[in-house]
């Protein structure tokens, strides 16, 4: 990998997104905490959600990755709340999609991945990437096991 291609890579608003992930504290009431760790480069997320009516109510996440995949959690914690397990899913699969296909941007509320979008010609960062929704989406199972 080159410089240039590091520095295409790692863009200004990659980095900005890094610098500040929402929901990056513990929630004190959680119903459900998930920890995935990617094995390919060592990076975890936690997440931990609270659920009300299907839908996330309350989110935080403490994030160890690279700039890519803390990035990727500051999208996902931007347009977390209120979302469906289904909406995540469909999110994890149409950014995995992006990555690894070419395809679209995910939709709306989660368009926020395009930043992303460079990553795909470096298949050793996608699963890093993938992590923080791999993360919430487990949590989501947990705390809807709970509550059905």
């Amino acid at each position: 990998m080159s410089d240039g291609d590091l520095i295409d890579l790692y863009s200004k608003r990659i980095l900005a997104l890094a610098a500040d992930i929402p929901h990056d504290a513990a929630l004190a009431d959680a119903m459900a905490t998930a920890r995935k760790r990617s094995p390919l480069c060592g990076s975890t997320v936690t997440a931990q959600v609270s659920v009300e009516d299907g839908k996330v109510s309350g989110f935080g996440q403490d994030v160890k990755a690279c700039a890519l995949g803390q990035a990727s959690a500051a999208v996902l914690g931007g347009a977390i709340m209120g979302r469906t397990r289904d909406e995540l899913a469909t999110a994890r699969e149409q950014l995995k999609a992006m990555l690894k296909a070419g395809g679209p941007v995910p939709d709306a509320p989660f368009e926020g991945y395009e930043v992303l979008r460079p990553a795909k010609d470096y298949k050793n960062r996608h699963a890093s990437i993938l992590l923080s929704l791999d993360a919430a989406i487990a949590a989501m199972d947990e705390a809807l096991a709970q509550d059905g």
